[in-house]
């Protein structure tokens, strides 16, 4: 086993960690919590490249990769709390629908341009989308496909996805609270803690502002199938009513505190006894966390890619664009969101997607949200379709894009049947041969 960028043994790189005596102490418990969302004293893999050869390696990689370059119509929608989501409308089913012009004023901003963040200035519109003409759309037309992605994530994560479904389909993606160029949350700012719950009720604010009628198919990966779960527990008569199809994607319905991580049983549980106070800890240290982060890059890469992936054949770009989605994510959001997954019980919430058109997805090394509780979401789910995919990760729509672009052209043509709409347009059905 080699040693560590600093000289010292992975065994000792560890130690230090969990004494807490160090400023490499600190980087390994920071860049371990946030690559795994929770993975503190895991081995680091043999560094066998030249810091300097990796190091020129990204920066060829951030000039030339597109990933993550897809962009939409931008929105901002007002959370319950007040808290500002950022939305983009993309693919070309939305041509010929413009903004309302009634409703209830801030409910919806359009912005000019660009995303809110780069300073693009924003004017007020209402909910909704009517066709031009003043003709509504009818309920059955096309489903609107809304995505919503995970854990220190962000829209991006999406990037395979929306490429292949742009045309004919309306879609729509929207950041998490606090994630990406969504607002940081104004309630857990004022003292309230995170909750899958609230993220349920944004969700219901994003389909309110920008799909007020007309049938839905829901897409949510990991903390994303989550909020569709609390969306379900909170709205079950919207999924009788307008919900048309569901995919959960390496996520769970519950049991996070039974997840290993990949340690052995005994570091397991120890992990899940220390993380919660490790994770505040380092959410009150924001400066010194990230500025450590960034010296322990090289170290990160390792954390980052165990945990996103399960293959070790991942075109290189890729594996940079979850770095640097990762990356993205400060460590007081880590810490914001940690400690709502453990309360994560939402199994009986899966009565409301039951009878519905379904699709459960998940990778055999997904150390995250093992395909072990996708089997068990899908044995309360009798008509979902089941999809394990071998040798896949947690970021299996990065990994495999291929594939999870076939299963959700499957699920969205089976969404249309069961809604009464026209089938999917002809490059959907191609995918879903």
């Amino acid at each position: 086993m080699t040693g560590t960028p600093d000289g010292s043994s992975p065994v000792t790189a560890v130690a230090k960690a969990a004494g807490g005596v160090s400023r490499a102490g600190v980087i390994g418990i920071s860049v371990g919590v946030l690559a795994a969302g929770a993975a503190a004293g895991v081995a680091i893999e043999r560094l066998t490249v030249g810091r300097a050869t990796r190091r020129r390696a990204r920066a060829e990689l951030d000039a030339a990769a597109p990933y993550g370059s897809l962009r939409g119509r931008p929105l901002t929608v007002a959370a319950p709390d007040g808290t500002e989501l950022y939305v983009e409308l993309d693919g070309t089913g939305w041509d010929g629908f413009r903004p309302e012009q009634k409703g209830r004023a801030g409910a919806v901003r359009e912005e000019r341009g660009g995303p809110r963040n780069e300073g693009i200035g924003a004017t007020t519109v209402g909910t909704g989308f009517e066709r031009s003409g003043g003709e509504r759309a009818s309920d059955d037309d096309q489903p609107t496909v809304v995505f919503c992605h995970g854990y220190c994530l962000n829209q991006d994560s999406w990037h395979f996805q929306r490429a292949a479904l742009r045309e004919g389909l309306r879609l729509v993606f929207w950041d998490q609270r606090s994630h990406g160029r969504s607002e940081r949350s104004r309630s857990y700012l004022a003292g309230e803690p995170a909750s899958i719950d609230q993220l349920g009720g944004d969700l219901e604010a994003v389909l309110d502002a920008v799909a007020p009628s007309g049938p839905l198919v829901l897409v949510g990966h990991s903390m994303g199938g989550m909020t569709v779960m609390a969306l379900a527990d909170r709205r079950p008569d919207l999924f009788r009513e307008r919900v048309a199809g569901v995919a959960l994607i390496g996520t769970l319905a519950g049991d996070w505190n039974e997840v290993s991580l990949g340690l052995p049983k005994a570091g397991a549980k120890l992990f899940k006894k220390v993380a919660p106070g490790v994770v505040r800890l380092l959410g009150r240290q924001v400066e010194l966390v990230e500025a450590t982060r960034r010296l322990g890059s090289d170290v990160a890469a390792v954390f980052y890619r165990r945990f996103s992936f399960g293959g070790k054949d991942v075109d290189p770009g890729v594996v940079r664009f979850a770095e640097q989605l990762l990356d993205a994510t400060p460590i007081d959001v880590v810490a914001e969101f940690y400690p709502v997954f453990g309360a994560h019980e939402k199994y009986a919430a899966l009565a409301a997607v039951r009878g519905l058109p379904a699709l459960i997805l998940a990778g055999t090394k997904d150390l995250l949200t093992p395909a072990a509780h996708s089997e068990a979401m899908a044995e309360r789910l009798p008509e979902a379709e089941l999809v394990v995919v071998e040798g896949a990760g947690h970021l299996v729509m990065l990994e495999r894009p291929e594939l999870v672009d076939h299963e959700l052209a499957v699920l969205l043509r089976r969404a249309a049947a069961f809604c009464g709409a026209a089938e999917p347009p002809a490059s959907v059905l191609d995918l879903a041969q």
